[in-house]
């Protein structure tokens, strides 16, 4: 999915702050082994979700051994599924029809677990959104009054899979991570819908009852990242550190890039921030487009070749990329713009799409290996400036571009980059924000620009 600025909502009446980005390539997870429960027949789980991939990969489960566990998790197909099983054998299965593979998006999941009630459809309810997940592919329900591992006293992991913690784990961004023991709840105790655009969002939950093992992870203490918000039922936090605290939140979203948008094996990790290719030229471009406004992002370039830029989104529907060769005839003049880093050599792409042309002269930029690097995109004059480790390139004149509706790009062969937009996957001292006090960034945003969230489209996109 790309995201536009209609997309988006200003002003979510209940702001929240932070997220946690998992990466599971670090083995990052948490782990609380539950103490005895106020009612382990009767809980809600609750959590706003972004994913960063579409492999398998488990949010929250339990588990005494392999054979006696509960698992909530997403498949490498996108279907969300709930798991409880006893002695090896399948207590409970149930697993959704819809597919959750928009790795743009927030997503609002709540299970809730009763198993008291006579009716068996009644026993667990999936949520996404505020609305109830009714179309299933697997129905199996709990038998009544059976007693649940979750929620029970035995270890609990949020990311991975019991009692194999690295196994499966969570990647992406978790936020408002909420669980409540002896009730069984709605929707409506964790969101509502928006008013005036009708997306679901989240609503302050601090006045919920919480049972003996309810928690409420907010995040927003980058020391102790585990804190229960709501009680003393803290978290052991395991390979996250503060730099995984983002301000990329389900009342903010930020842009990352798109996983689902490269032209071949860029491999993704830190919450789609990072990309990294071996021996070949790939290109990738990012989750939220803009065709007005003043927009600011930052790109951290390591190692050998790498085209630093933007790209009009038809480049990319039509399946080019950014640097020199670009493979569809659909391809018009002044559509994509970089910079490759070894050289300083400023690209545009062509009429027809067999080259791009070097434009202006080499001598005006400089290379930029190892360097920050700040790109200011102008759509209101239509027009860019970089920058590099804070200092404006080619001398502080910007170039002239086609307008359109643009996303962020890049071409890289054998390297990594990283990407800052506003959250940045690695550690930043600048604490530089733009006009509105989004975003950490290394250098000082120009007056006037904007980071890439969904605030700010809503705005100015």
């Amino acid at each position: 999915m790309i995201i536009l600025g209609t997309n988006s909502i200003k002003d979510t009446g209940y702001d929240v702050a932070n997220s946690l980005r998992f990466n599971d390539d670090s083995q990052d997870f948490l782990n609380r082994t539950l103490g005895t429960p106020t009612n382990n027949k009767k809980w809600t789980y609750s959590a706003w979700l972004k994913k960063s991939s579409q492999t398998d990969m488990i949010m929250f489960s339990c588990g005494a051994n392999n054979n006696d566990r509960g698992l909530i998790y997403f498949n490498n197909s996108g279907d969300l599924n709930i798991y409880g099983a006893t002695s090896g054998s399948g207590t409970y299965y149930l697993a959704t029809n819809r597919l959750f593979r928009d790795n743009s998006a927030w997503s609002n999941i709540v299970i809730s677990y009763d198993s008291t009630q006579s009716t068996s459809t009644n026993r667990i309810k999936i949520y996404v959104n505020g609305v109830q997940e009714t179309s299933l592919s697997q129905t199996t329900y709990p038998a009544e009054n059976h007693n649940s591992y979750f929620n029970s006293a035995i270890r609990h992991d949020i990311s991975g899979r019991m009692p194999i913690s690295s196994d499966y784990l969570y990647n992406g961004y978790m936020a408002e991570v909420c669980f409540i023991d002896g009730l069984q709840l709605t929707p409506t105790s964790f969101g509502e819908f928006d008013e005036d655009s009708g997306i679901w969002k989240p609503i302050d939950v601090s006045g919920l009852t919480f049972g003996n093992n309810g928690f409420y992870l907010d995040f927003e203490d980058s020391g102790a990242l585990g804190n229960d918000a709501a009680g003393s039922n803290n978290f052991t936090v395991n390979n996250l550190t503060a730099i995984d605290q983002s301000t990329d939140t389900c009342t903010n979203n930020f842009c990352t890039m798109n996983p689902l948008y490269p032209d071949g094996t860029i491999t993704f990790s830190e919450g789609n921030l990072k990309l990294t290719e071996g021996n070949s030229w790939r290109s990738a471009g990012g989750t939220m487009a803009v065709s007005q406004g003043k927009w600011f992002w930052e790109v951290s370039n390591v190692g050998n070749y790498a085209y630093i830029g933007f790209a009009d989104i038809q480049l990319f529907s039509d399946g080019c990329s950014i640097r020199e060769s670009f493979t569809t005839a659909a391809a018009t003049t002044g559509r994509a713009h970089s910079v490759l880093n070894s050289d300083g050599r400023h690209y545009q792409v062509t009429s027809g799409g067999a080259q791009s042309s070097e434009y202006p002269a080499a001598a005006t930029f400089s290379t930029f290996t190892n360097s920050i690097i700040g790109v200011a995109l102008n759509l209101d004059d239509n027009n860019f400036i970089l920058y590099k480790d804070g200092t404006a390139m080619n001398s502080g004149t910007a170039i002239s571009i086609t307008a359109g509706t643009y996303i962020p790009a890049v071409s890289i062969y054998g390297n990594n980059v990283s990407y800052n937009f506003g959250s940045p996957p690695y550690s930043e001292s600048g604490g530089n924000s733009d006009g509105n006090g989004y975003g950490n960034f290394s250098m000082a945003v120009p007056s006037g620009y904007y980071s890439l969230n969904t605030k700010n489209l809503a705005e100015y996109g």
